[in-house]
């Protein structure tokens, strides 16, 4: 049923899945495997550097418009640490309220109303609401099971004379699909022949397990024509503090500052100083940070392998993807409603994430970016599955 009073562009977008997931989790006392947040909290130096910021008084009045110098400094030596990429912190780095802002202001700056955004279906919620939003036409090419590689042919056959831009999200989210290299080039030429702009959302960049992330700003002739997405939430597992930044050529960043200055104007202010902090951490932490994860993601893949669940192993992210056709005949959406009381945990079905339903019918993504102890309880409810 049409919601009154809302635009007809955001009236079939409803009550986001996560918000509906996360209250049934609440209300039945199950694990929470569907919302893609960590249950502990980053480093105590990092918390330690937001409450030093907050009580010497550092943002807590609006911070400049663009983000603190501190952050932005800290962004561009991270880009060039790295992967080498030379970014001006005074020109080319923006802050924005987390990444959902920047994607938000990237696609309201850069898009004129009928311009057509091919992006790999599944993509994130927020895609298709900004796309909405901007006034834009979202045109999908789909990842397929079991490994999710994009078809490069699909990819070309979707540009049209009305594309304006790439709309990309590596590693995948919800599907832990990461960009080869020669995916990754293939696409570059793809967007330098058709002259296309390209957005990317990299905020899981250090949650990679093979291969490792290549971000497409480094790749010939992208850099101009690219706008990078980063946070801190996923990388430092403090997404309550939605710290996210821009990177890009000064037109574009530009392009983006102008909306974003009139969604938030600004975010995070003490945070702000705490996630340049944590942007200078050693190499020692993003090691053990993609270590831990690589075995919470096997513990889980292994209980839902043993539940019945056809497991696609993820590249990257904090998510796997599951088929659940040897468990039921249901679509995913009515076995992620209904496994809670049979179980006890909580799932999101990848069928709102797809505007071709049918393609992911049968298939249900777990978060397993929660404690060894949780993982574990949560595999042994998902073992009643079987009985």
């Amino acid at each position: 049923m049409r919601m009154p009073y809302v635009n007809s562009r955001l009236a079939p977008m409803g009550t986001t899945i996560f918000a509906e997931m996360s209250a049934l989790a609440v209300a039945t006392g199950s694990i929470n495997l569907g919302q893609g947040f960590p249950d502990t909290d980053g480093p105590e130096e990092i918390k330690r550097a937001a409450a030093e910021a907050v009580l010497a008084g550092h943002g807590n009045q609006y911070p400049p418009g663009a983000g603190i110098p501190e952050l932005r400094n800290a962004v561009a030596e991270h880009q060039k640490r790295f992967y080498g990429l030379d970014f001006d912190p005074a020109t080319e780095v923006l802050v924005t309220a987390g990444a959902t802002e920047a994607i938000a202001a990237a696609l309201l700056a850069l898009l004129e109303p009928g311009d057509e955004v091919v992006a790999f279906e599944p993509y994130y919620d927020s895609y298709t609401a900004c796309i909405a939003m901007a006034g834009g036409v979202r045109v999908p090419v789909t990842l397929r099971p079991p490994h999710f590689r994009p078809d490069l042919d699909a990819l070309r056959a979707a540009v049209t004379d009305r594309t304006r831009l790439l709309l990309l999200n590596t590693p995948h989210n919800p599907t832990g699909m990461v960009l080869t290299r020669a995916e990754s080039e293939a696409i570059a030429r793809l967007a330098c022949e058709r002259d296309l702009l390209v957005v990317t959302d990299e905020v899981y960049e250090h949650l990679t397990f093979a291969p490792r992330h290549i971000p497409l700003a480094t790749l010939p002739g992208m850099r101009e024509r690219t706008v990078t997405i980063g946070s801190a939430g996923k990388t430092f597992s403090f997404t309550g503090w939605k710290v996210g930044w821009v990177t890009a050529p000064p037109a574009l960043v530009s392009a983006v500052r102008s909306a974003k200055q009139f969604l938030t104007y600004v975010a995070s202010g003490p945070f702000q100083y705490a996630a340049a902090t944590a942007l200078a951490l050693p190499d020692a932490y993003f090691t053990t940070l993609r270590t831990d994860l690589r075995r919470k993601r096997d513990l889980l893949a292994d209980g839902l392998n043993a539940a019945g669940f056809e497991v696609f192993q993820p590249d990257g992210t904090y998510f796997i993807t599951t088929d659940i056709s040897a468990l039921s005949d249901k679509d995913g959406m009515e076995f992620c409603r209904e496994l809670p009381e049979r179980c006890g945990v909580v799932a999101i079905p990848n069928q709102v994430f797809y505007d071709d339903t049918e393609a992911a019918r049968s298939l249900v993504r777990f978060a397993f970016c929660k404690k060894d102890e949780v993982l574990a309880e949560a595999v042994e409810r998902l073992g009643r599955l079987k009985g």
